[in-house]
């Protein structure tokens, strides 16, 4: 856990050094900072919303195995802790969608418009 942790940290910190290259080409350069623009783009949004769908997938578990648990616990209290439980999820789940918003107003943007 601890190299992909650190294989992860210096591939942002590569990714993070490597943007302010795109926008400092030249007149000559323009076709291959726009390819290389859209090819960081793409690598950050897959790592965006990977980390979106991870975090989110993790903590749907999490919420639905304590919901499990306390229904088993005291099933009187069942009706309450499910409309809770899909509250809860619904709100997580949106984190994602705003996620993948994000990503694709990255994807499709065009900033050599300009």
């Amino acid at each position: 856990m601890k190299k992909v942790t650190v294989i992860l940290v210096l591939s942002l910190i590569l990714l993070a050094i490597s943007v302010p290259l795109v926008f400092a080409a030249e007149e000559g350069q323009q076709a291959t900072s726009k390819l290389y623009y859209y090819a960081l783009a793409a690598l950050g949004c897959a790592i965006g919303i990977g980390v979106a769908a991870v975090g989110s997938g993790i903590g749907q578990g999490i919420a639905t195995g304590k919901a499990v648990e306390g229904i088993s616990r005291n099933p009187g209290t069942s009706g309450k802790i499910t409309v809770t439980l899909i509250i809860g999820l619904a709100m997580m789940e949106s984190l994602v969608i705003y996620a993948l918003v994000v990503v694709l107003i990255i994807l499709f943007v065009n900033p050599f418009k300009i």
